[in-house]
């Protein structure tokens, strides 16, 4: 067994040994965690399209523009 899955291991072990309510709890804690991560890191895409829109450097077009841009076709 690896090191990162015993360390893995070991944390579900110390889940178990919680209660039901406090496994809960734990749960919602992590969910929640991970939304605002995910929350963040749009915010972060947000911004960097914002920033390029406004530097003029993206590219607008319909399908075609983009089968023609991916295809080197012109």
């Amino acid at each position: 067994m690896n090191t990162q899955t015993s360390y893995f291991q070991d944390v579900i072990e110390s889940v178990e040994k919680l209660s039901p309510e406090d496994q809960m709890e734990l749960v919602a804690i992590i969910r929640q965690r991970l939304l605002e991560q995910r929350r963040a890191e749009i915010a972060q895409n947000a911004q960097q399209t914002l920033r390029t829109v406004r530097e003029k450097e993206a590219r607008f077009g319909n399908v075609e523009d983009l089968r023609r841009d991916l295809t080197g076709a012109q």
